[in-house]
């Protein structure tokens, strides 16, 4: 099952509602990677084998340059629109956890869809 690490802007309850069932979620906050710029949440995100979720734009900059250069990174899941629809968004995370494995998500941007 794959593992997160939730950027600051993620809303705290989808990180809960993550947690309760019972996908592994670790904040910035919990990290104290909340103070890192985004070059290096993102290398803290793949030393700690978890996906990135973000709705932070220049993340995508970042990946598509680390892309370019072969620089590994774990995976980024991409919140892109501003209201995010909080049971939308858990649902999707968990299926994204309980079905993908490291190496689907490896290196790879995936655009969480917006609500219905």
């Amino acid at each position: 099952m794959l593992a997160f690490l939730m950027d600051h802007h993620i809303r705290a309850e989808i990180t809960e509602g993550l947690r309760q069932r019972g996908i592994n979620v670790l904040t910035a906050f919990d990290d104290g990677s909340f103070r890192l710029d985004d070059n290096s949440l993102l290398a803290r995100a793949t030393t700690l084998d978890r996906i990135l979720v973000s709705q932070d734009k220049d993340l995508l900059v970042i990946a598509a340059r680390w892309q370019q250069v072969g620089h590994d990174f774990a995976g980024i899941e991409f919140a892109g629109h501003q209201n995010v629809e909080i049971s939308s968004t858990i649902e999707y995370l968990e299926l994204v956890a309980r079905v993908l494995e490291p190496g689907d998500v490896r290196n790879r941007v995936e655009f969480i869809p917006a609500g219905r």
